[in-house]
């Protein structure tokens, strides 16, 4: 072949793949979840969000790099949120802050994973000194960064205030927000929307998008809790890795020292695939009950998080023909009701609606609860959940939008006195004849997505962790609504978390809730 040929069909191979990857960079929606909130964006920022976006992707070495550290680092980080209470959406500041960069400095001389100054990193209890920096510690500095989100949004009731108030602090913050945004769940993005958290949805929607692969390099974090006097050159024979490897990764540690004074987390990098993904299953059980054990070789069952999905015009959830729950037309109930009642509201026969839910004759429709208005599918788009406590394999069902005669199939489970918290049940596979349904143990009694991965190579709990973790059975509460409650006031009254209150209740993104209503509260 001529040279010239051959130069032509390179460069139409290079034409070629630079669409290609551009069709793949994905583009800012009209509408998100971001939290607890649901985000609405006009085109004006829709086009300035988008311009952040295709940056991230100008350099396809660069943005891979970043895609690997993503890889190795945010099983971490999604842990020490999920522990702390904080929306795991939050993850994506830290790439925003450093790249994840562990020894990043900032102009104003923040450093660090999370780009603390020293005060700010004392204040959260972070070691900054001439031998210890655990600002640059990727398990410290996540803890310390999400007690300080977590303070401030306790300020506000507002992640996006929160998330901004990183950046001002919080005093800078509230006089920039004031109390408008303090308790609101959704939030309208236009020009004069903070940069600051327009720069933040870039971020998630470069590295969060369904479009986005991210690259597998073959590689995994492993962390090790080290109670010194020891040295990264003694550790690093133990753990049959260089001594300038986990320097690399532990810079952290000034000189290579590590001291006495309490345990430290050490990470390094391992070949292959991790055992079992952090942040993502939990202990294995002691075999009871005839259920299966899950163990290092099991399956990796990754828990789905902001189900339902709900889409289309959340402020008329309650109107028919306005939003999509799971892909399927459907309807929220305002208030609590006769089946009868509602089917007349919005506009579909009672035995139609009592079919495509899977309701019985003479059930009741409660508050806040998504119904659907067309036939839910076979199968769900993710394919296992874990069990939490309080639900019933219909409001299973009703949250991903499957059968739940499909549900009960796949499963081959009939009855909900046969649901224990942990299963994890097939939402798209059928399960083999006489094959158990496998169980894993809840870090606590809240839902089911806050469970910690627990591999040979990750410090066992603390024994207040392991007294938490035995509880068998959580006490079973019922709260009564009363008039002027909110969901933030109830969960502060029992000590437990808006989004706990939500999954026990199958309470939708817009946290309607009424007098009267009926709340399950779990505690241990």
């Amino acid at each position: 072949m001529k040279k010239t040929q051959i130069t032509y069909l390179i460069f139409i191979l290079l034409v070629l793949f630079g669409r290609e990857s551009m069709a793949q960079i994905p583009q800012v929606p009209a509408e998100l979840e971001f939290a607890d909130l649901i985000v609405r964006i006009n085109s004006q920022a829709r086009r300035e969000i988008q311009l952040d976006v295709d940056a991230q992707y100008r350099n396809p070495s660069y943005f891979k790099i970043k895609q690997e550290r993503v890889n190795l680092y945010m099983p971490i980080i999604e842990r020490e949120l999920r522990n702390a209470g904080v929306p795991v959406d939050l993850k994506y500041l830290v790439i925003q802050e450093s790249g994840l960069i562990g020894d990043a400095v900032s102009t104003s001389n923040a450093v660090g994973f999370w780009q603390f100054k020293q005060g700010t990193a004392e204040e959260v209890f972070l070691r900054v000194d001439n031998q210890i920096d655990e600002r640059k510690n990727i398990v410290s500095s996540t803890k310390g960064a999400a007690l300080y989100l977590q303070k401030h949004n306790n300020s506000f009731d507002n992640w996006m205030c929160a998330l901004v108030s990183y950046q001002m602090g919080l005093g800078g913050a509230k006089a920039y927000f004031g109390s408008q945004y303090n308790g609101k769940r959704i939030v309208d993005v236009d020009r004069n929307s903070h940069w600051y958290f327009k720069k933040f949805l870039a971020h998630k929607i470069a590295f969060g998008s369904p479009t986005v692969m991210l690259t597998n390099s073959g590689r995994y974090m492993v962390e090790e809790r080290v109670q010194g006097p020891t040295t990264l050159t003694a550790l690093a024979k133990k753990y049959g890795v260089t001594e300038k490897h986990l320097q690399e990764y532990n810079l952290w540690t000034r000189n290579g020292k590590i001291p006495g004074d309490r345990a430290y987390t050490v990470v390094y990098v391992k070949d292959g695939s991790a055992p079992i993904q952090q942040a993502v299953i939990a202990a294995a059980q002691p075999q009871t009950g005839g259920q299966a054990v899950v163990t290092s070789s099991s399956p990796v069952y990754k828990q789905a998080d902001s189900y339902p999905r709900i889409a289309g015009n959340t402020t008329k959830a309650s109107l028919p023909d306005q939003i999509k729950v799971n892909n399927l037309d459907g309807v929220q109930a305002a208030q609590a009701t006769t089946l009868g009642t509602f089917s007349d509201r919005i506009g579909v026969k009672e035995n139609k609606l009592r079919r495509l839910n899977d309701l019985d004759k003479g059930e009741r429709v409660e508050a806040g609860e998504y119904y659907y208005t067309e036939k839910k599918k076979a199968s769900a788009e993710v394919a296992t959940h874990i069990v939490r406590p309080g639900e019933t394999l219909w409001s299973i069902s009703q949250k991903y939008g499957i059968k739940l005669a499909a549900l009960k199939s796949k499963n081959r489970i009939r009855k909900d006195r046969d649901l224990k918290a942990g299963m994890v049940l097939n939402l798209q596979e059928h399960r083999k004849r006489g094959e158990e349904i496998p169980r894993v143990k809840l870090n606590t009694p809240a839902p089911a997505r806050q469970a910690v991965a627990t591999t040979t190579s990750v410090a066992s709990p603390s024994p207040a962790a392991q007294d938490n973790t035995s509880v068998a059975q959580p006490s079973r509460i019922t709260h009564t609504v009363s008039s002027g409650e909110t969901l933030f006031a109830i969960s502060k009254k029992y000590g437990v978390t808006v989004n706990q209150l939500k999954d026990w209740n199958n309470i939708g993104t817009q946290n309607i809730i009424s007098i009267g209503q009926k709340l399950v509260i779990f505690r241990p």
